[in-house]
């Protein structure tokens, strides 16, 4: 798997978008929109926005959006809807769903943007809910707020009915990258690059999860094509090692599944190296860091969905130790295999093949028989 490039494509197609310059110091809490109308102004800090995910919070007025999967949901009535951001790095897309209605919304490099969302809204209460599609290593984002009708009213949606908690750590293939591609992959745009419809998202939605996917690109336990390796940025904010540590006691997980390998194989194949002789440790360390801080979590040790977890002698021989000597101390430890694997990085089609492989064994599972009245 190659490393992704960082350009920016040009972004004069976006969909139902206009972007103007302006910040959330420039409007008082009513304004006009650039058809005319007042509109009023709710701040990222207003409480009855809800956060999901691993996000920096540093700044209440403009939280970081970072991880994909990360999520922001206020339900509102009225006609009018309006995203701002009060800056982002790289490349950002989100999924934003109004009632049953989707659009596809980028924020791009810099900023200050406000950006005009155009779905046909009507009179009446709406939820909105804003899905980061596209993994953190390609970019970030500072949320500032939404603006809405002027004299709009705004709530907090009702909590979710989840069943239970999942956190996903891992690569690409975790991370739905390329999976909206054609048949080549590409890194310039990452529009095509959606979590929404990653295995690890699907699986979740299958259990009624709340959903965590922290997972870089290109990443690897011994060796990838980014600087970073898994132990340096799994319990990280962000997806660098001097980040600041993440409050993982504020978000115990249920259950974490964790699949790395891909590019550990990958890499030194292409640079015509030997495999990582430190792997097996590595790996062995990583999940053992992960137990530290989630002492009742069960752990999942997944490989496969692309060349290497599936045909590669020396992953798969290496991987099989790493299971070995987990489940031999842990007994809230198991490992599962895919059968359905990709040459490309997977898309939609092959992410909903590995979710319902996974789905299947998990339901069949012990250690998630809690959740299944719940």
């Amino acid at each position: 798997m190659m490393q992704p490039a960082k350009t920016f494509a040009a972004l004069g197609y976006l969909l139902g978008l206009s972007l103007l310059a302006g910040g959330p110091g420039t409007l008082a809490a009513e304004a006009v929109s650039s058809h005319g109308a007042a509109v009023q102004f709710v701040p990222a800090s207003d409480a009855r926005f809800r956060y999901e995910g691993r996000i920096d919070f540093t700044d209440p007025a403009a939280p970081v959006i970072i991880w994909q999967g990360s999520r922001i949901s206020l339900d509102f009535d009225g006609p009018q809807l309006a995203l701002r951001f009060a800056g982002a790095t790289d490349q950002n897309f989100f999924n934003v769903q109004v009632d049953e209605a989707t659009a596809v919304v980028a924020a791009p490099a810099g900023g200050p943007h406000r950006i005009e969302v155009s779905l046909a809204l009507t009179p009446g209460r709406h939820r909105l809910r804003i899905f980061k599609r596209t993994e953190a290593e390609a970019g970030t984002a500072r949320f500032a707020g939404v603006e809405i009708a002027a004299g709009a009213q705004a709530w907090t949606p009702p909590a979710a009915s989840y069943k239970l908690r999942m956190e996903f750590f891992g690569d690409s293939i975790m991370a739905g990258a390329c999976n909206e591609d054609g048949i080549t992959d590409q890194w310039e745009d990452r529009r095509t690059h959606n979590n929404a419809l990653s295995y690890t998202a699907l699986t979740a939605a299958a259990f009624s999860a709340d959903y965590r996917c922290t997972a870089v690109s290109g990443m690897g336990v011994s060796m990838g094509y980014v600087d970073v390796k898994a132990g340096q940025v799994w319990d990280r904010l962000y997806p660098k090692s001097d980040a600041p540590r993440a409050a993982l006691a504020a978000w115990l997980p249920d259950v974490v599944l964790v699949n790395f390998g891909e590019n550990d194989d990958s890499f030194p194949r292409v640079h015509q190296q030997p495999f990582p002789a430190d792997y097996v440790a590595r790996y062995v360390a990583l999940v053992q860091a992960m137990r530290v801080a989630y002492p009742r979590t069960h752990l999942v040790l997944l490989r496969g969905g692309m060349f290497g977890g599936a045909k590669s002698e020396h992953l798969i021989a290496a991987w099989n130790e790493v299971v070995k000597q987990l489940e031999t101390a842990d007994p809230q430890i198991s490992h599962f295999v895919f059968t359905h694997w990709s040459e490309t990085h997977p898309r939609v089609s092959d992410d909903r093949a590995l979710a319902d492989e996974l789905v299947a064994w998990l339901k069949a599972q012990d250690f998630m028989r809690p959740y299944a009245g719940k």
